[in-house]
Formats: structure tokens, C-alpha cells, sequence
């Protein structure tokens, strides 16, 4: 994992699986097929994003994805965002649909998530790297072990996080941690909102404000979900 620093919250929760031989295996791995020159997003350095910005003790919600965007230019650390000026993906458009339609809000202009994360939204791919062009790539190669360490580690907090699942990735991944099922947080799940089943259930199915009113009920505080308020 050369390159990554880990953001210090985060330390204690990561430093344990970065010590195993399968976590040495995957940085092995990754060196080798940079080496080889193929092409990984995002870059080195933002791999650790999503962490960086959201530190432990500031989660609200977690937002899961599958992995980075493998276009170029498009990843930057965040499930579903992508930088300024980058065209907004299918799936964030529908995002934003679906946040009008709930609160209100007009679809910002850009794709770039980080507003959310600055607020305790932890914006977590299950693999946090991908060969461009490759969707899917990098899974089963040693990410999910990181990725599922953070999840446990927001599930065993005291304070009450609302965790936000979209499509059977997401929803199997929860599913490995224990403690998310026993009823102290607030799990909402639909189908994901890509275009290919975003009308199966993803649209109408309120994430945002029913977020906020579990954050609300427990005194943690709203997300301001319109970034230009972020």
C-alpha cells in the first residue's frame, strides 16, 4: 500500500489488515501492474480519499460503491464522484434526480462529492482501485478486506450512522459485517441507481430526507445535501 497514507482516525482501524500477508500481496500486486503499464484509477495518492476526508468520528452516512469510475479523469477516491468539470456520470445523474425529487434540490453542475464528505458522508468503494477500462477489475484482490474493516468500524461505534445501499454489491457487502442487522442504525436499501435499474426502485425511494430524519431523531444533525450549500 506504498503511496496511500492513512489518515491518522483511521489509523487503528486499518493498520492491523495493512499487516497482513493478503494486504502485502495486494500492494505487491498493484506495483507489479503499474510496472507492467497498465493504467490504474485514480492515481496514487487518492486512493484513500473517501478517508481522508471523512474522518472515523465525523460519520453520519455511508454511501457504498463497487469501485472507481475506469474512464480517464474520472475517479478521484469518492464512490460516485468525479472532479470538476468532468461530465457527471449515468449513475451520480440519477442521484441528483432522485435528491430533487426528494428535497427539492436542483442538480448541481458538477459531480464532485467531496461538499458531502466534508460532512461525515463516507463515499466508500468495496475496491478502491481499477485498470482502466476494466469495470470490476480489481475486485477479490484484497480490498475488501480494507473496505470491510472501515464499515465494521463506523457499525461499532456508539453513535447512530445511517447507511445508504444501493444495488445486491452494496447490500451483500453490509451483510458481511456483523452488527449492521441488530437495529441501532438505520439501513436503507434500493436498487442501484444506474440507468439500467434506477426504475426498479431506486427513484421514490427517498434516501436523503429519510436520512436526515433518522440523523435528526438521534441528535446528529442534517446533511445539507445541496452541494452548493455543502
Amino acid at each position: 500500500m506504498s503511496g496511500e497514507p492513512i489518515p491518522e482516525s483511521w489509523r487503528p482501524v486499518l493498520e492491523p489488515v495493512l499487516n497482513t500477508p493478503e494486504a502485502r500481496r495486494l500492494g505487491g500486486w498493484l506495483r507489479a501492474e503499474e510496472e507492467a503499464g497498465k493504467t490504474i484509477y485514480p492515481p496514487r495518492g487518492t486512493r484513500l480519499r473517501a478517508l481522508e476526508l471523512t474522518p472515523l468520528e465525523t460519520v453520519k452516512v455511508v454511501i457504498l460503491g463497487q469501485d472507481p469510475y475506469h474512464g480517464p479523469g474520472q475517479a478521484m477516491g469518492l464512490s460516485f464522484s468525479v472532479p470538476e468539470g468532468v461530465k457527471t456520470p449515468p449513475s451520480l445523474s440519477n442521484i441528483y434526480k432522485e435528491l430533487a425529487s426528494d428535497c427539492g434540490v436542483a442538480p448541481p453542475a458538477g459531480g464532485d462529492l467531496s461538499g458531502w464528505a466534508r460532512q461525515g458522508v463516507l463515499l466508500l468503494n468495496n475496491a478502491l482501485t481499477v485498470e482502466g477500462g476494466q469495470a470490476g477489475s480489481h475486485a477479490g484482490r484484497g480490498w475488501e478486506a480494507v473496505t470491510d474493516a472501515c464499515v465494521a468500524a463506523v457499525v461499532a461505534r456508539s453513535e447512530p450512522s445511517v447507511f445508504i445501499l444501493w444495488g445486491s454489491h452494496a447490500q451483500a457487502k453490509a451483510k458481511r459485517v456483523p452488527g449492521l442487522d441488530a437495529g441501532r442504525h438505520c439501513v436503507i436499501a434500493s436498487p442501484h441507481p444506474s440507468p439500467l435499474s434506477a426504475h426498479r426502485g431506486f427513484f421514490g425511494s427517498k434516501p436523503f430526507s429519510r436520512a436526515n430524519a433518522f440523523l435528526e431523531s438521534h441528535g446528529r444533525g442534517a446533511i445539507a445535501w445541496s452541494l452548493d450549500r455543502a
